[in-house]
């Protein structure tokens, strides 16, 4: 087919939220476009949209209705035609997309690891015990506890900005941010050290940022797949899979990822209580087209080592 090209009177337009990291994801998405369609930048609109999930940040994800929140309103403005792409985090995605939507873009994949940080110390042996912690994350609240289970976490919502200020203003001796996040905004001012995925294994998706468009435009799917990682989908392809099979949300403590060694796949994944007091990890190893289907097999083996009520939560 002949693509049919954007212009300045005619841009393609790119939804996003309004959060720093997420405007950083945006115009990174709009300047790979521009690059590999040879068009000005002018021919990329970045449209910002106010989502639930930033609105209101006072109350945990879990208690106002999960991943959604992120995705809601900018997903319905794609289906109406509003905006032409949407830029997500892939880790705030549901496993599931609105019938008339596909997200089959993905951009390569920043590190994947989660980051301690704290003015004052440099890894959570140094906290000491009983201090605070603050996270938004039932993942890394799960985690840290079943490490440290002397520790207090208390909730910690909001952009990274927001978290930072938190945590200057001694509401909590640490805090978790994602690695990638710091690395787009370029904080390399912010003390954090990361953790290795052998000590924190990180959310399914963590890193990663995806293209969301309407299925039936195909002229926008061929722009899209000009700047496509191939190797970032099959990581994707096997993490979702897992999550999905898991039934995973925010209100689950769930980590996965998924490596690519030569022209095979290793996939780790782990399940917790939410309060941390049992983890249950597992391993796959297989080819690369096998990674769907080693997700779900591997998501399985842990839901039938859990048994029922595992996932129940104990705690406000």
């Amino acid at each position: 087919m002949t693509v049919k090209l954007p212009s300045p009177a005619s841009p393609l337009k790119i939804g996003t939220r309004g959060s720093p990291l997420a405007l950083a994801q945006a115009y990174e998405t709009r300047g790979r476009l521009s690059q590999a369609s040879d068009l000005s930048e002018d021919c990329f609109d970045v449209v910002i949209i106010k989502v639930t999930g930033d609105a209101i940040q006072d109350r945990p994800l879990k208690d106002i209705g999960g991943k959604g929140l992120f995705t809601r309103e900018i997903e319905e403005d794609l289906l109406s035609g509003k905006i032409d792409i949407a830029v997500h985090s892939m880790k705030d995605m549901p496993t599931v997309q609105p019938e008339g939507l596909v997200l089959d873009t993905y951009l390569p994949r920043e590190d994947v690891r989660d980051a301690f940080v704290s003015p004052n110390l440099s890894s959570i042996e140094d906290l000491a015990a009983g201090a605070v912690v603050g996270t938004s994350s039932l993942r890394r609240k799960a985690q840290l506890l079943n490490r440290r289970p002397d520790l207090q976490v208390v909730e910690f919502r909001g952009n990274v900005q927001t978290r930072l200020k938190k945590l200057s203003d001694g509401v909590a001796e640490c805090t978790f941010l994602a690695s990638a996040g710091l690395n787009r905004l370029h904080m390399s001012d912010v003390p954090a050290t990361p953790i290795e995925p052998s000590e924190m294994l990180p959310a399914v998706a963590q890193g990663a940022i995806g293209i969301e468009r309407r299925q039936a435009d195909e002229n926008t799917a061929e722009l899209l797949a000009a700047i496509h990682h191939i190797e970032t989908g099959q990581r994707l392809a096997a993490e979702r899979s897992f999550l999905l099979t898991l039934d995973g949300s925010c209100e689950t403590p769930i980590a996965g990822l998924a490596e690519l060694q030569d022209d095979r796949l290793r996939l780790r994944g782990e399940v917790l209580r939410p309060d941390g007091s049992r983890a249950i990890c597992g391993t796959r190893m297989g080819p690369i087209s096998d990674g769907p289907a080693m997700g779900k097999e591997l998501a399985e083996e842990l839901l039938s080592r859990a048994g029922s009520g595992f996932f129940d939560w104990h705690g406000a």
